[in-house]
């Protein structure tokens, strides 16, 4: 008996898929056909998968060409399924040409012809809607954006401002982008959604005027830097009927999300204290450097580690205070503290002082331990007072992970969702709070 494999995740099972099917089966007498798992698909970064596993299972055993269905669940694993049954060939779509060679040392490889014209990547862009987005900067993280959006269906980036003209006409030259603009209305008028990118001072009202026109709006942390701002934007995009997103990636990235359930389903007790640093060095001239543009530590990395201190203990703290270290006008080094009724909370930054950038939550039946770079989990540990009951826990953290966000963003077009589980609205406005608080040195202390 001659075996065949093939694999594939088989969403929205089309024509191409069956066609695939049976000239695999026609290779040989047996087939063997293995599926992604769903967490396989997240850890891979294919975010839009619309089916279940289950579903596709089902999906692949109707065609009728399947002998056998299995579930392919991690890296290596086509090895190792090659071996186990003593396949004799391994069959995928011409589209892989040259990239499973290395499995002929184990059987023969063949790449078949794929059926032009269908996919389930242009058939969730028909379902989901083409987006059209415009992003606003040209700075270092506009230019992770533009990549990070091509792993998301329905997500088109089509045009770039910036007030520089010179600017915005190199960065649509390099990404290959439609138009770019110096006229923020005339930008506006040529797309669907903003993401906004450009410096912190400019958030509010390059997100504003978006929402204004009609267009949905993600925009970079720090959103804003006050709790009236953040609470007007939010108002502003429900009575024009789009969705505004803050872009807090680590809030929207698989581990963290599983951290954060797996602390509120008690897994180490009541959580009495969660301890959030997040550093890098720099160098002027930097704009994390001027004061003139909002810069300093806990501007740059407050966002991040008072999202996490909100999503672990809420929103309801009692008092806050900071002491940070000052050069130039802007803060290089900032701790802060945050008390709650039952828990306190600590956050610590830096662009001029260097510390470990992990992430502690403690519980009075044990701790959660992340380590450095906390913000980009991919790992986090479990641990217990007897430690044969410590456990280690490992997530698939993709790219740059603005694919993540960009991801729920989308979601929340397609479905009519204006606000995020994730990082919600109120979950926003206290964070942009809490940096309003510290810009009006509210309880800062100067070391």
């Amino acid at each position: 008996m001659k075996k065949v494999i093939t694999y594939g995740t088989y969403d929205l099972l089309h024509q191409g898929h069956i066609n695939l099917l049976r000239r695999a089966k026609e290779l040989g007498d047996y087939l063997i056909v293995g599926v992604t798992s769903d967490s396989f698909d997240r850890r891979r970064g294919k975010l839009n998968v619309k089916n279940n596993v289950l579903e596709r299972v089902e999906a692949v055993k109707a065609t009728g060409f399947a002998d056998k269905v299995i579930i392919e669940d991690y890296v290596g694993q086509k090895i190792d399924d090659i071996q186990r049954y003593g396949v004799d060939i391994f069959a995928i779509g011409s589209d892989w040409e040259g990239q499973f060679d290395y499995l002929n040392e184990y059987c023969k490889v063949v790449y078949l012809p794929r059926t032009e014209g269908i996919s389930s990547t242009l058939l969730r862009a028909e379902a989901d809607g083409r987006h059209r987005f415009g992003v606003v900067g040209t700075g270092r993280i506009a230019r992770r954006f533009i990549p990070e959006s091509r792993v998301v269906s329905g997500v088109e980036v089509t045009s770039v401002y910036h007030p520089d003209k010179a600017d915005a006409e190199a960065f649509a030259a390099e990404f290959g982008l439609e138009s770019s603009f110096d006229d923020y209305d005339a930008f506006l008028a040529s797309v669907d959604a903003v993401y906004v990118a450009s410096p912190h001072l400019t958030h509010y009202n390059y997100s504003r005027r978006a929402l204004e026109a009609g267009r949905h709006v993600l925009c970079e942390i720090p959103f804003v830097l006050s709790a009236d701002e953040a609470r007007e934007l939010y108002a502003l995009a429900d009575r024009n009927g789009v969705v505004l997103l803050e872009a807090s990636k680590t809030a929207h990235c698989p581990g963290f999300m599983r951290l954060v359930t797996m602390v509120k389903s008690g897994v180490i007790g009541d959580v009495v204290d969660v301890r959030a640093s997040l550093s890098k060095m720099v160098k002027p001239p930097i704009r994390e450097l001027d004061a003139q543009q909002a810069g300093g530590s806990i501007m740059e990395h407050g966002p991040l580690t008072l999202m996490s201190v909100i999503k672990l203990l809420g929103v309801n703290y009692s008092a806050v205070s900071f002491r940070s270290r000052m050069q130039d006008g802007v803060d290089i080094f900032t701790k802060g503290e945050i008390e709650y009724p039952h828990a306190t909370a600590s956050v610590t930054t830096g662009i001029g002082v260097k510390t470990e950038g992990n992430l502690v939550v403690s519980g009075t039946l044990g701790y959660v331990y992340v380590p450095a770079p906390w913000w980009l989990t991919d790992y986090f540990e479990v641990r217990y007072e007897d430690q044969t009951r410590n456990k280690k826990y490992f997530y698939g953290y993709d790219g740059d992970g603005l694919r993540y966000e960009i991801q729920e963003f989308v979601s929340m077009i397609v479905n009519g969702r204006q606000d995020s589980f994730r990082l919600t609205r109120n979950e926003s406005v206290v964070i942009a709070s809490i940096l309003e608080q510290y810009r009006r040195h509210d309880h800062v202390t100067e070391m």
